[in-house]
């Protein structure tokens, strides 16, 4: 059960940015406008001026080459010199197989109506897309996300350098959408990691990877904002405070890095929000080193589970409760955050939580959005005991919660 933020109003479109290939899609993707090259972000220095001289003064018709004029570079071009050579390509494949015999094409109704030659699709088909990652040691580890490579049956990874490698998931993480890649490769160039804790709205981020399968390509912008929650950027299952950045971000950069000004890595592009211009996601470079030192050592990762759907109390969800035909529930506080349900079995129905209660503090933190009690949650070990001051009906009492592990996916062994 996700810990999600109950809403009245249907979430923003969440579109992961994997590359569409013509004919088969691997998780869907989507078309932004490119920015304008007049855009003051990106004209950071001015275009490099010839310094070439003739080589024949006297004859008019002879032309020299360029000279390159390093003289001319910038805090970017640095950036990417430095990291540049340790962004990789990862493209994934699976097969899908159509259902067994007996099934909708199989149908009498079906081929009675179409004909004899009922047309059947093949039997299976492969889908393929592209995305981005990084090298983050020098024997071949590769952080990317994790619906890059979900449910693939091949990884090939593609080198700066235009080497190819299979590669082996160690572990990918769903609910950080976090993976790790390892290839058979030795004397790696790897990147350097920044403290994405550090960060500030306004300070420049450079973005690197493969969008729409436009392979090394840089784009600029700044920090936007920092802590977005999940259910903001549209993705409540999604246990991430995210980075917001206008750097353009497309298919095909998930997984990449996002830099900072001095080249070091302070997130992983992951999430844009369709129809939108210049709001681009990434996942905190802090988060995404706790999450795959797990994934490392363990090839997988244990989130903390209380077992309570949420809402943060507003007015109206308080009206509405007050004229619903329940009349078990009474909500007398003003604000806090609204036990919605609460699963059976879980460690919050264990504890004694109720529908109805309203959460106040959570080890004695203030909390009145439900976005900041799954913030503490996450922060927390399965097996600690977290405690919770709820008010119902009207009194206040205090709750024990030893938090579980979350279950895993039904298709997971």
């Amino acid at each position: 059960m996700t810990l999600a933020n109950f809403s009245a109003k249907t979430p923003a479109i969440y579109q992961l940015l994997l590359l569409t290939v013509v004919g088969a899609t691997f998780l869907g993707g989507c078309s932004q406008l490119p920015r304008a090259s007049s855009s003051p972000q990106q004209s950071i220095a001015p275009p490099p001026t010839s310094t070439s001289t003739p080589s024949n003064l006297g004859n008019t018709t002879s032309r020299s080459l360029p000279v390159r004029d390093d003289t001319d570079t910038n805090f970017v071009v640095a950036a990417v010199d430095k990291v540049g050579p340790a962004v990789v390509r990862i493209d994934s494949a699976r097969t899908v197989r159509r259902q067994a015999p007996g099934d909708e094409y199989n149908d009498p109704f079906f081929r009675r109506f179409f004909g004899g030659d009922a047309p059947v699709p093949p039997a299976e088909r492969t889908l393929r897309g592209t995305g981005s990652g990084f090298v983050i040691n020098a024997e071949g580890q590769i952080l990317t996300n994790a619906h890059v490579v979900d449910g693939a049956d091949t990884v090939t990874v593609t080198l700066r350098d235009g080497r190819t490698f299979q590669g082996k998931v160690l572990g990918e993480d769903p609910l950080t959408d976090i993976a790790v890649v390892k290839i058979n490769a030795n004397n790696l160039p790897v990147v350097a990691l920044g403290n994405s804790d550090m960060l500030r709205p306004g300070q420049w981020a450079i973005a690197i990877g493969n969008p729409l399968g436009l392979d090394k390509t840089v784009t600029v912008g700044v920090i936007s904002a920092t802590d977005r929650t999940s259910s903001q950027v549209g993705v409540p299952d999604k246990r991430i405070g995210f980075i917001q950045t206008d750097a353009a971000i497309n298919p095909g950069n998930s997984g990449g890095p996002l830099l900072n000004a001095r080249g070091e890595v302070i997130g992983i592009n992951t999430a844009i929000i369709g129809g939108a211009q210049g709001l681009g996601f990434a996942i905190p470079i802090n988060t995404v080193q706790r999450i795959s030192q797990q994934l490392i050592a363990k090839g997988k990762v244990e989130h903390p589970f209380v077992g309570i759907q949420m809402a943060t109390l507003t007015p109206e969800i308080k009206e509405r409760i007050k004229n619903s035909a329940n009349g078990n529930i009474t909500v007398q506080a003003d604000k806090g955050v609204l036990v919605v349900r609460v699963v059976r079995n879980s460690p919050a129905d264990k504890a004694g939580l109720q529908q109805g209660d309203v959460i106040q503090k959570v080890d004695n933190q203030s909390v009145t959005t439900a976005d900041k009690v799954q913030q503490i949650i996450e922060s927390r070990n399965v097996g600690n005991s977290l405690q919770m001051d709820v008010q119902r009906n009207g009194q206040t009492q205090s709750v024990q919660v030893q938090l579980g592990a979350f279950p895993v996916r039904r298709d997971e062994p």
